[in-house]
């Protein structure tokens, strides 16, 4: 599909439109160890939706307060409350900044039958507690437009992937993905695959959308197929990635999740290669965030 047959499928704000008609976004990331990664996420989202809602973990207080003064864009969720606000947004990230476990670490554990998140939020280890509530809320809210990245998607069991959510994965994320496959004869035969292969088979196994972050994106969903280029080794920046995860959950608020995720993977790397006419290599992921809505505005408001 041509790049402007799709993103001409973008939802854009109505003359008359009110507060919260533009869609509302709830990111929940970060931890003690990664407290800047869901921050990119915000920093993008704030540009695309009416309202983002912002929940971090209980250790990341300190960080949590200040951004109190300096999010001025958007609310700070308690992790207590996020139930609530997940109810009222239109989509949800999970995973920027979370931190993962071992499997032995989960299973040596002895937690289960956690019905609430405050019971989760009781687990010491962040990494556990990653798992816990994304099984959780990936399993209550599975009807919700979820977009799963980092954390969340290292740590997440395939059998929880709500239908129609977007996953976000890098080259080893996805390997780990395919590693939990159960069934020996699938697992051999998708190692028998090429990478376009796999991609469509994880999608259309579990009626998700995935979106396989690189040199080259490969998207893959709704039976559709798409490859797309462009970027440059500037993108390689600490932080691009969760810059597109921000990006395609706010996307998603307002549309539908194929248009969300291709959308998001061509303008991303559009405005990679625009900061690179601006900067060189030089420009990092906060770069990439201001530079996404000035691109946005080229190649769909001026065309």
């Amino acid at each position: 599909m041509e790049t402007s047959e799709i993103l001409k499928q973008i939802h854009l704000p109505d003359k008359e439109t009110h507060k919260g008609q533009n869609g509302k976004l709830m990111v929940i990331g970060g931890s003690h160890f990664f407290h800047a990664a869901s921050l990119w996420s915000l920093k993008i989202a704030t540009r695309i939706v009416d309202l983002v809602h912002y929940s971090s973990v209980s250790e990341n207080n300190r960080i949590v307060h200040k951004l109190k003064e300096k999010f001025q864009d958007g609310i700070v969720i308690p992790r207590k409350d996020i139930e609530k606000y997940i109810e009222e947004d239109d989509a949800i990230v999970i995973g920027p900044g979370m931190v993962r476990a071992e499997g032995a670490e989960i299973h040596s554990s002895h937690l289960s039958n956690l019905t609430n998140v405050a019971d989760i939020l009781a687990i010491e280890d962040e990494g556990v507690q990653t798992y816990f509530l994304t099984k959780y809320l990936l399993k209550k809210y599975s009807q919700k437009k979820w977009v799963i990245d980092a954390g969340a998607l290292q740590m997440m069991d395939l059998a929880d992937i709500p239908p129609k959510s977007i996953l976000t994965p890098h080259f080893g994320e996805f390997e780990r993905l395919l590693a939990k496959v159960e069934s020996p004869r699938t697992s051999q035969q998708l190692k028998m695959m090429l990478l376009e292969d796999q991609v469509k088979w994880l999608a259309k196994q579990y009626s998700c959308i995935v979106l396989l972050k690189g040199k080259q994106d490969f998207i893959a969903g709704n039976g559709e197929f798409e490859k797309v280029t462009g970027g440059n080794p500037g993108m390689s920046k600490g932080g691009t990635g969760d810059v597109l995860a921000g990006l395609v959950g706010a996307l998603y608020a307002k549309n539908e999740p194929w248009v969300s995720a291709l959308s998001a993977s061509i303008l991303n790397k559009r405005a990679g290669d625009d900061l690179y006419e601006k900067m060189g290599f030089w420009f990092n992921a906060s770069d990439l965030a201001d530079q996404i809505p000035v691109t946005m505005k080229r190649l769909i408001i001026n065309q």
